[in-house]
């Protein structure tokens, strides 16, 4: 099988929350390569990281979002603070370990509410 028709059966079997999970997994993991010292393939991960997070800060603003308005607020709240910590961290007055630590809190949320959609009982149509 090719590498584009894995990826596309990965896509069509894939929740979103799975998929969200592997990009904030996958950048998160360029983070930790590119954690110590600078250079420009630290700066291509920060960059990454505020990408995804002005990405996830796009859908959290739009109407047809069906998260919680409290999560939707909190998740608001971070990728602001994202963007503004990046600058820092890029400019070198902070240290990077603080997105790390952000991106992998999401990705535990993220893990936990797949555990918990796989644990409820789905709706089954009586024959």
């Amino acid at each position: 099988m090719s590498l584009q028709k894995y990826q596309a059966a990965q896509r069509a079997t894939e929740s979103p929350r799975s998929t969200e999970y592997r990009l904030f997994a996958q950048v998160t993991r360029a983070l930790m390569d590119y954690k110590e010292g600078p250079g420009p393939k630290r700066i291509e991960a920060l960059d990454w990281n505020r990408h995804v997070w002005t990405v996830l800060l796009s859908d959290l603003a739009d109407s047809r979002n069906q998260l919680p308005s409290q999560l939707k607020a909190t998740l608001i709240s971070l990728s602001i603070w994202v963007g503004k910590y990046t600058r820092k961290v890029m400019s070198g007055r902070a240290p990077l370990q603080p997105l790390i630590d952000v991106n992998r809190n999401v990705m535990e949320g993220l893990a936990a509410g797949a555990r918990n959609a796989l644990a409820q009982p789905q709706n089954r149509n009586a024959a």
